[in-house]
């Protein structure tokens, strides 16, 4: 089997997230989320680049879920990452989600789902990318549903070889 030297794997990660930024893009148009479409995101709280409180990273030691639809303020969409203040506790608090620190992406209005996996090199290959096009440099619910168990989910696996 040939080596993969063009990484192929990587550029479909990264056009996957694109999807989710254009969607992230659209909530923070002036006019905000369309219709009914809400979003749960999940990313790893330790990625490089996650800024979330404190409190919060203690108490979500890999992954968290946010849920983007009626109650957030202030999204701001960058190449690599999004920012958004959230109420946590009753008290807002801004987060900072790398792009490349997401794992899962649902929008259940839809049922449309995205899961990415990690590889080492992620926020590296993200960041070479989005400085190539010019761009920017870089408590939700325990029951929140995992896109996973979607079937509308888009894995990377129903490509590889098996």
């Amino acid at each position: 089997m040939a080596d993969d030297i063009i990484g192929y794997e990587g550029l479909m990660q990264d056009a996957l997230r694109s999807v989710v930024r254009a969607a992230l893009q659209e909530a923070a148009s002036p006019r905000g989320l369309p219709g009914k479409h809400h979003f749960y995101i999940t990313f790893r709280t330790h990625a490089p680049g996650v800024i979330i409180p404190d409190h919060l990273r203690a108490r979500y030691t890999d992954e968290m879920t946010i849920v983007l639809e009626h109650q957030f303020w202030d999204l701001e969409v960058f190449g690599d990452r999004f920012r958004v203040i959230l109420k946590f506790s009753g008290q807002p608090q801004p987060i900072t989600i790398p792009l490349a620190a997401i794992t899962r992406f649902f929008d259940p209005s839809v049922k449309f789902g995205l899961q990415f996996e990690h590889h080492q090199g992620d926020e590296t290959r993200m960041a070479a990318g989005d400085q190539a096009r010019g761009a920017a440099p870089r408590e939700a619910p325990q029951d929140a549903p995992s896109a996973a168990s979607d079937n509308a989910v888009v894995s990377l696996d129903a490509f590889r070889k098996k």
